[in-house]
């Protein structure tokens, strides 16, 4: 992508610095100066010293976030061994990740628990850990042991942490599914691990909607034969008398705690299995769109990525109190859970606050002073749409920061928000992806915040754009790569013994370096960098590539529109065309008069090569469960490919695109 078909020099800016730096940050750089005399004022000169001295960098953060472990490390890395080699980190150090999410065991309240049908609740740190000891207690006598591998497929409840925590101190291995999946898709994960207890609950709650979920818990635990236990959840104190007689191996939560009470009713003692930092703590999973959905296997690694960002990124202390609407099964909820390591207030939220009313998200931030919001990007363009603003009643003076997670936030995500928030708030996008359990793109508070695009990277990241050849470009759409390694990085895919289909993955495009699968272009002048489609999801043009994300900040911006999703379709003779699907919102029509504007609008924003060929209506636009849309899954259907929809929570969308009609005339576009 040329440069010239993009205004790199005026971008927007939505935050200036402020000059502020918190203690922890302030602390951290006079330590680096000091003792590596180096001079590191500036953000870019911390990310150069961090990305140049990798091994010193990480040593200093587990020393500042004071792991807890029984053995030190013997070494951080051999930076010698290929990335592609996946090479040890903290060799030799023996720890256990729940131990160090537990360190904190006082009277600070560690969960908020509320819902849309649920009432609220408060549990500390020191309740936390003796919820933990039981589920522990009974783990072990069921005979858990380290290496067994426990999933959990409900809610975004405190029971999934609890059982987390008490699994992963055992040495077992956790792993989710979203509680909305249907029974196919949770089995096509699960199966491949070979689960000893299953947790879920008996219904949910969602956009004021009720699913039992006893149906499919029944059907999925007769496919997964290594199942031994399913313990359910009531939601409610008279969920408990429902029948669960046709669940195989299946009992109350209640009744499989009381098993690990001594008989005397006291619980015994917490015990935390001791590993090396590579031992598998989390197995996470890609969507699915090109297969059965990988089993990404993380290790301690997490700890790390979360010191870095609350402290240096964030610049976070122990009064930070994040909203979470992220349930089990999205690599995101692992990754917030990791957060009671700094020892934080996280807010568990059953279903999703800003449909009960338009001021419901803006009621809990005042009634529990929330400080971090974290938010899909569907989520924030859903509020917008919807008219979901603060009053003048609303003091929302608690917030510091507000993230988009999940995907990043479009242009009028930043307008929206910057425009309803009218103090110091850090809006922005931080950018990860499953394999990661953590950022590598964030924000800093001593860098501007331009208008769609992330700031930096974070602080450790070696990252870089590659044209199809390998070489690093600026300025230009090219795949975005981490260069070198990082603690955060998968240990590997579950079953793949010998690295061989991690590698094919993840290695084989560019040996060494890291494909993250996501296109992106880097402001020559900010530094910043804008994600503009999955590297399958190029649009291809008359050879003039470009990403879908940039015809979506065009098109979404519309009144008239509600949604879009754009694609490309083949011919038989290898030609391509650019299809442009748009959703109007109710009230509005889809007609010529529209979809002129629309294409004057994309020709003027971006550039003529960048004007859809075709344009349609459809009634939905399809999306994954972390709020991606799936452009992979509609370029096959419209292309007559074989396609997994699994991963498509709205399935009934690809109704709209199986009559499209073949790309034959090669003459008419």
């Amino acid at each position: 992508m040329n440069s010239r078909y993009r205004d790199f020099e005026n971008v927007p800016v939505m935050r200036k610095p402020d000059g502020k730096q918190s203690e922890a940050v302030k602390i951290f750089i006079k330590l680096i100066k000091q003792k590596y005399k180096v001079d590191i004022d500036n953000y870019w000169d911390r990310l150069k010293w961090s990305i140049d001295n990798l091994e010193e960098f990480w040593e200093e953060i587990w020393d500042f976030a004071q792991v807890k472990c029984s053995k030190r490390f013997d070494k951080v890395i051999d930076l010698n061994i290929p990335m592609g080699e996946i090479p040890k980190w903290f060799v030799g150090a023996k720890l256990n990740f729940a131990e160090n999410l537990l360190r904190y065991r006082d009277d600070h309240v560690a969960l908020i628990t509320a819902g849309e049908d649920k009432a609220t609740g408060k549990v500390t740190y020191a309740e936390m850990y003796e919820h933990v000891k039981l589920y522990a207690a009974a783990f072990r006598k069921f005979g858990i042991k380290k290496g067994d591998i426990i999933v959990c497929f409900m809610s975004n409840r405190e029971e999934a942490v609890y059982a987390m925590l008490a699994a992963v101190s055992i040495g077992a291995i956790w792993a989710g599914a979203i509680a909305t999946f249907g029974v196919k898709a949770v089995i096509n994960r699960f199966q491949q691990v070979s689960p000893r207890i299953m947790l879920t609950v008996d219904r949910l709650s969602y956009n004021r909607e009720e699913e039992e979920m006893l149906d499919k818990v029944k059907e999925i635990s007769k496919s997964l034969t290594s199942l031994e236990k399913v313990i359910i959840v009531p939601s409610k104190p008279e969920s408990k008398f429902k029948d669960i007689s046709g669940i195989r191996n299946s009992c109350f939560l209640e009744d499989f705690l009381k098993f690990g009470q001594k008989e005397d009713g006291s619980v015994p003692p917490l015990e935390f299995e001791q590993v090396d930092f590579s031992y598998p703590v989390f197995i996470s999973y890609t969507s699915g769109t090109t297969g059965l959905p990988k089993p990404v296997v993380h290790g301690s690694g997490g700890l790390l990525f979360t010191a870095r960002d609350f402290y240096l990124h964030s610049e976070g202390t122990r009064d930070t109190c994040i909203l979470s609407m992220t349930a089990v099964g999205w690599g995101s909820w692992a990754i917030l859970a990791t957060y009671h390591f700094v020892g934080i207030t996280i807010l568990l939220f059953e279903g999703v606050p800003f449909l009960l009313s338009p001021t419901y998200l803006w009621d809990l931030v005042d009634e529990f002073k929330i400080t971090n919001i974290y938010l899909k990007e569907s989520f924030l363009t859903e509020m917008e749409k919807k008219g979901c603003v603060p009053t003048e009643k609303h003091k929302l003076n608690s917030i510091r920061t507000f993230k988009s997670v999940g995907s990043i936030a479009k242009t009028h995500n930043y307008d929206f928000v910057y425009r309803i928030l009218k103090h110091n708030v850090i809006f922005a996008s931080a950018y990860g992806c499953t394999e990661l359990m953590g950022s590598c793109m964030m924000f800093d508070r001593s860098l501007p915040i331009y208008r769609g695009e992330l700031t930096c990277p974070s602080l450790g990241m070696d990252l870089e754009c590659l044209d199809d050849s390998g070489n690093p470009v600026v300025g230009e759409m090219g795949e975005l790569v981490i260069k070198k390694p990082a603690p955060s990085l998968p240990i590997g895919l579950w079953g793949d013994k010998d690295g061989t289909q991690f590698k094919q993955t993840y290695f084989s495009q560019f040996p060494n370096k890291y494909a993250t699968g996501d296109m992106a272009i880097i402001n020559p002048v900010t530094k910043g960098t804008l994600i503009v489609c999955r590297s399958d999801e190029t649009l291809k043009k008359n050879e003039f590539r470009f990403g879908s994300s940039e015809i979506y900040n065009i098109v979404n911006a519309f009144e008239e529109v509600h949604d879009s999703i754009c694609v490309s379709q083949n011919s038989k003779k290898g030609n391509v065309r650019t299809l442009l699907f748009v959703k109007v919102r109710e009230g509005h029509k889809f007609d010529d008069d529209l979809v002129g504007k629309i294409k004057a609008a994309i020709a003027r924003e971006l550039s003529v090569l960048h004007v859809p060929d075709l344009v349609f209506e459809t009634t939905d636009v399809p999306y994954n469960v972390n709020g991606k849309k799936m452009e992979i899954t509609v370029k096959k259907l419209i292309n007559n490919m074989p396609f997994n929809a699994d991963a498509v929570i709205n399935q009934k969308s690809l109704d709209n695109f199986r009559n499209v009609p073949p790309y034959e005339n090669e003459e008419s576009t």
